[in-house]
C-alpha cells in the first residue's frame, strides 16, 4: 500500500482501548461478498486499522446475499458489507424469514453498479431501451438477473426499466444469481442481462460478454449502496466494539481515496484470490471510475465507485434508508406502508455513527436528510415518503405479492 499510510494511522484510539471504551468483544467475524465495494472492510481488516482499536476482524468470503442474511441473523457473523435494501428486508421480515432487528452502523460506498446486456442481444443491435421496449410491446420476455430479491440490484433494475417504459414484474422475467456467477450464466445464454456490482460487469466486457448499458450512478447520482451492518442486538450488547468497528472501517475508507495510489494499490488487494480473484484489468478501471461499455464508449464518470467523498458516502442518512422502504412499497414488497421515519430511526445508528466520525475528525452533516434527483426527473428528499412511494406511473398492485 502506498506510504501515505503512515500519515493516517489512528492516535487516538489507544485512549480509547486502554479505558471504560475498550471493546467488549475483541476478535470479530467480518462477512463480505467477492465485490469491488466491500474494499473498505477488506482494507480495513487487512491493513492496520483495526488493531488500533483493539479489535481482530476475521474476514468471512460468503457464496450468496442469502447467506450473509442468515449468518447475520443467526450471529454466526458479527457484522457484514451487506446490501442496503437486504438490511431492511431483515427487519421488516420480508421474504418468508422471520423479523430480526437490524442496524446500519454506515454506508460502505455510493455508486458503482451496472446493468449489462448480453453478447446477444448486443450482436442484434438491441444496446437501447427503446430497443428492449420493442420486444417487451410484442410480448417477447428477456430474463434478467439480479442478485437479491429485496437488494438494491433488483431496485436499481426495475427503476431503470420502469424509467423507459418497461414493466419489471409484467414485461420481464427477473431471477436471482449470484455476483460471481454472473458471467457462467450469461455465457450459457440463461440469461439476456444482470444488474450487479463490479467488477462483474466490467469482467463481462473484457470477455467479450456484452456490454454495460447503464451504471447505478448513472440511474441515482451518488446513491447509497453497501452498508456495514449488524444486528440491534449486537450493538445493544456490545456498543463500544461497535463504535470502534465503524472508526476502523471509516478510517480505511477515507485511507483509499487519499490518493489515487492508494485507490489503484487497493485494487491490486482486492484482485488477489482471497477477495475477488479476477484479473487486475477487469478491476482496476472501473474502481478509478474510468470506463468502457463495450459499444465503443470511454468515459471518466462524473460520480464514480465512491468509499469516502469526505464523509458524504458513510453517513447513514435516514432518508437513504427510507428510500428502500418506498420500493418495497412501490413493488409490492410491502403492502401497507410502515412508519418510514421511525423505522428508519430504529435501523440507521446517527448516533454511534456521529461519535466515531467525531472521533476520527470526519464531518457530520447537520441533517439525516439529503436531496436527491433521479434518472426520471423525480425528487428524493425523504420528507414525504408514502406519497413518493404512490407517485409513481409504472407499480405493482399492492393487494398481491410480485411476480418472480
Amino acid at each position: 500500500m502506498s506510504d501515505t499510510r503512515n500519515d493516517l494511522v489512528p492516535r487516538q484510539p489507544l485512549a480509547w482501548v486502554a479505558g471504560s471504551d475498550a471493546p467488549e468483544k475483541r476478535v470479530l467475524n467480518i462477512g463480505f461478498m467477492p465485490l469491488s465495494d466491500a474494499a473498505s472492510v477488506v482494507v480495513a481488516a487487512t491493513q492496520g486499522f483495526a488493531q488500533p482499536y483493539g479489535l481482530t476482524l476475521n474476514l468471512r468470503r460468503q457464496t450468496s446475499w442469502a447467506g450473509v442474511a442468515d449468518k447475520l441473523s443467526s450471529g454466526e457473523l458479527d457484522a457484514a458489507h451487506a446490501l442496503y435494501g437486504m438490511v431492511y428486508a431483515i427487519e421488516l421480515g420480508l421474504g418468508g424469514a422471520p423479523a430480526t432487528d437490524m442496524a446500519v452502523l454506515m454506508g460502505l460506498n455510493q455508486n458503482g453498479q451496472s446493468i449489462n446486456l448480453s453478447q446477444a442481444l448486443k450482436e442484434a443491435g438491441i444496446t437501447r431501451p427503446a430497443a428492449l421496449g420493442q420486444r417487451a410491446a410484442r410480448g417477447e420476455k428477456l430474463t434478467f438477473a439480479h442478485t437479491f430479491p429485496t437488494g438494491s440490484h433488483a431496485l436499481w433494475l426495475y427503476y431503470w426499466l420502469a424509467s423507459q417504459g418497461i414493466h419489471p414484474l409484467h414485461d420481464v422475467n427477473s431471477v436471482v444469481v449470484p455476483p460471481p456467477q454472473m458471467l457462467a450464466h450469461l455465457q450459457a445464454a440463461r440469461i439476456d442481462g444482470f444488474c450487479a456490482g463490479e467488477p462483474w460487469s466490467a469482467h463481462a466486457v473484457a470477455l467479450g460478454q456484452g456490454c454495460t448499458v447503464a451504471t447505478s450512478q448513472s440511474i441515482w447520482p451518488d446513491h447509497p449502496e453497501k452498508v456495514l451492518a449488524c444486528t440491534r442486538a449486537f450493538v445493544e450488547q456490545y456498543p463500544n466494539t461497535a463504535r470502534a468497528l465503524l472508526m476502523a472501517v471509516l478510517e480505511a475508507s477515507r485511507f483509499i481515496e487519499a490518493s489515487p495510489e492508494n485507490r489503484r494499490s487497493t485494487a491490486h488487494l482486492m484482485s488477489g484470490r482471497d477477495y475477488l480473484d479476477v484479473p487486475l484489468a477487469s478491476i482496476e478501471p472501473r474502481f478509478m471510475g474510468l470506463y468502457d461499455d463495450g459499444l465503443g464508449n470511454q468515459w471518466q464518470d462524473d460520480h464514480p465507485l465512491s468509499f469516502h467523498n469526505h464523509g458524504a458516502a458513510n453517513v447513514p442518512y435516514l432518508s437513504d434508508g427510507m428510500w428502500f422502504m418506498t420500493q418495497f412499497r412501490r413493488w409490492g414488497l410491502l403492502r401497507d406502508d410502515p412508519d418510514y421515519l421511525a423505522v428508519a430511526r430504529r435501523v440507521q445508528r446517527l448516533d454511534l455513527y456521529s461519535e466515531a466520525a467525531g472521533a476520527v475528525d470526519i464531518a457530520v452533516p447537520a441533517s439525516p436528510l439529503r436531496h436527491s434527483q433521479l434518472l426520471d426527473g423525480t425528487v428524493w428528499d425523504g420528507t414525504d415518503p408514502a406519497a413518493y412511494a404512490r407517485g409513481f406511473a409504472l407499480h405493482a398492485r399492492h393487494d398481491r405479492a410480485p411476480e418472480a
